[in-house]
C-alpha cells in the first residue's frame, strides 16, 4: 500500500505543477475564464470528455453497475448524448456570443433581472457538482488508505481547489488532458481487464450473473427516462458545460472534437458498469455498494498498479470538480458580483480570489454529504427544472416574458426542491413536477404579461 499512496502522491504533485504552468498561461481575464478561447481538438476534446466523467460518473457507475448491471451505463450515455447534442446543434451559435455565462443569454432574450435569478440556480448547481467529485474523492481515498473520511476531502479537495485557483481554465485544460489519458488507461485498459481476467473471463462473468445484468433496461424505463430528462438537459444548459465550449478555437473544433468526446463517455459508461458487474461476482456481499468501486480496485490489483488505478479514479473526480468549482465561482464574479458593485466588471485578482473563496465553500458542503449519485441528481434536478424552461423558451418562443422567465425558474426550482425534500433524492417526481409546474407556469404568466417591446430571438 506504501507503493499506491506514493503512486497517487506523484499524480497530485503533477496536478500542482501542472496548475502552475496554467497560472503562468493565464495573463487575462479571458485566459483565466476560457483559456483564450483557443484550444484546438485534442485539448478540446480531452477536456470536454475530463468534465463530464467525474465522480459519479466513475464510482456511481460501478455502483449502478454492480447493483443493476450493463444497463447502469445509461447515466453515462445521458451525459454522453448531451455532449453530442451540445456541439451539433448549440455550439456554432454560442461561440458566436462571445460570452462567459449561461446567464447572460437570458439576459440577452430577457433583462438583467432574469439573469440574476438565473445565477443563483446556476451557482447552487455548479456548486454541488463540484461538492459531487470532491465527495467521491474523499470517499475512495477514505477506503484504500483508511484515512478518516474529512482529511480524505480536505487533501484531495485542497489540490483541486489550489490548482483551479491558481491557473483557472488554463490550469483546468493541462490537468484535464493529463487526467483524461490516466483515467482511459486506468480504467478501460488495466482495471477493466484484470476485473474479467480474475472472474475467468466473460464466460463466466456471464454464467455467474444473472440474465437480467446483462440486459440494458433491468435499471427500469422510468429511471432511463429520469436520466435523461436530468442529465441530458443538464448538459444542454450547465455552466461547467458550456464554459468548456467557450474554450473551442471554432466551431469546427466543437462540433468533431466535442462529439468524439461525447461518444467517449458512453464508451467509458459501459466499462465501468461491466467492471460493477465483475465486482458483484468477484465480492458478492458488500456491506455498502457505494464503495462497490473502492473494494474492487483493493481488492482485485497489486500495489504500484493499484495505485495507477486510484489515481486514474482521482482523475476522473478531480476534473469535475474543477469543473464545478470554477464555474460557481465564474457565475459569482461575472453575474452576482457586478450587480454588488455598481456594475465594476472583474479582474484577474478577483476572479482568483472568489475561485479560492469558492473552493472553501465546496470542502465544507462536501463533509456533510454522504452519496454521490444523490449529489449529482440534486444540482441537475434544481437546474433542469428551474433553467430549461426559460433559457429553450428565450431561443423559440418569440411570446416570452421576463415575468413568465423569472416565475418559471422560482416555481421550478422551489418544486424541484419540495419534492426532493418530501420523496428523497432519488425520486423521480422532483423533476417530472418541476417541469410541469415551470412550463405551465411560464407560459400562462407570459400570455398574461404585456408583449415585449423587442424580442433578441438572435440572442442564441
Amino acid at each position: 500500500m506504501a507503493l499506491d499512496l506514493l503512486v497517487v502522491l506523484i499524480y497530485a504533485a503533477g496536478m500542482l505543477v501542472l496548475g502552475y504552468y496554467g497560472m503562468r498561461k493565464a495573463k487575462t481575464h479571458e485566459d483565466y475564464l476560457v483559456a483564450g478561447r483557443n484550444l484546438g481538438p485534442t485539448l478540446y476534446m480531452g477536456t470536454m470528455a475530463a468534465t463530464v466523467l467525474g465522480g459519479a460518473s466513475t464510482v456511481g457507475t460501478v455502483r449502478l453497475g454492480y447493483v443493476h448491471g450493463i444497463s447502469g451505463f445509461w447515466l453515462c450515455a445521458a451525459l454522453g448524448l448531451g455532449i453530442i447534442a451540445l456541439n451539433l446543434f448549440l455550439a456554432k451559435p454560442l461561440l458566436k456570443l462571445k460570452i462567459f455565462t449561461v446567464t447572460q443569454v437570458l439576459e440577452k432574450r430577457y433583462n438583467p433581472m432574469a439573469r440574476q435569478a438565473s445565477a443563483v440556480i446556476m451557482l447552487a448547481y455548479a456548486l454541488m457538482i463540484g461538492v459531487t467529485s470532491i465527495l467521491a474523492i474523499g470517499t475512495v481515498l477514505q477506503v484504500l488508505f483508511n484515512l478518516p473520511f474529512w482529511l480524505s476531502v480536505l487533501l484531495g479537495g485542497g489540490v483541486v481547489v489550489v490548482y483551479s485557483t491558481i491557473g483557472g481554465m488554463w490550469s483546468l485544460t493541462l490537468t484535464d488532458i493529463v487526467q483524461f489519458v490516466i483515467k482511459t488507461v486506468g480504467l478501460m485498459f488495466i482495471l477493466l481487464p484484470i476485473c474479467l481476467y480474475r472472474v475467468g473471463g466473460w464466460e463466466q462473468l456471464v454464467s455467474k450473473l444473472p440474465a437480467s445484468s446483462f440486459s440494458f433496461t433491468t435499471i427500469g424505463w422510468d429511471t432511463i427516462i429520469t436520466y435523461f430528462l436530468i442529465y441530458f438537459f443538464g448538459i444542454l444548459i450547465g455552466q461547467d458545460i458550456w464554459q468548456r465550449v467557450f474554450t473551442a478555437k471554432d466551431e469546427k473544433v466543437a462540433k468533431y472534437a466535442g462529439s468524439v468526446a461525447g461518444v467517449y463517455c458512453i464508451a467509458y459508461g459501459l466499462a465501468c458498469a461491466l467492471i460493477g458487474m465483475a465486482a458483484h461476482v468477484l465480492i458478492p456481499d458488500l456491506a455498502n455498494v457505494n464503495n462497490a468501486f473502492a473494494a474492487i480496485v483493493k481488492q482485485s490489483l497489486p500495489d504500484g498498479i493499484r495505485g495507477l488505478v486510484i489515481a486514474a479514479a482521482l482523475a476522473a473526480m478531480m476534473s469535475t470538480a474543477s469543473a464545478g468549482l470554477l464555474a460557481a465561482s465564474t457565475v459569482l464574479t461575472e453575474d452576482l458580483l457586478p450587480k454588488l458593485r455598481g456594475g465594476k466588471q472583474s479582474s484577474l485578482g478577483i476572479n482568483r480570489l472568489f475561485t479560492c473563496l469558492t473552493g472553501i465553500v465546496v470542502l465544507g458542503i462536501a463533509l456533510v454529504v454522504s452519496d454521490v449519485i444523490s449529489a449529482l441528481t440534486l444540482a441537475y434536478n434544481l437546474l433542469v427544472g428551474g433553467m430549461l424552461i426559460p433559457l429553450i423558451g428565450a431561443i423559440f418562443w418569440k411570446r416570452a416574458t421576463t415575468s413568465g422567465a423569472i416565475t418559471s425558474m422560482t416555481l421550478g426550482f422551489v418544486t424541484a426542491l419540495a419534492f426532493m425534500l418530501k420523496d428523497g433524492l432519488d425520486a423521480n417526481t422532483p423533476i417530472y413536477y418541476s417541469l410541469a409546474i415551470g412550463l405551465i407556469s411560464f407560459v400562462m404568466v407570459s400570455l398574461l404579461s404585456p408583449r415585449p417591446a423587442s424580442v433578441a430571438a438572435s440572442a442564441i
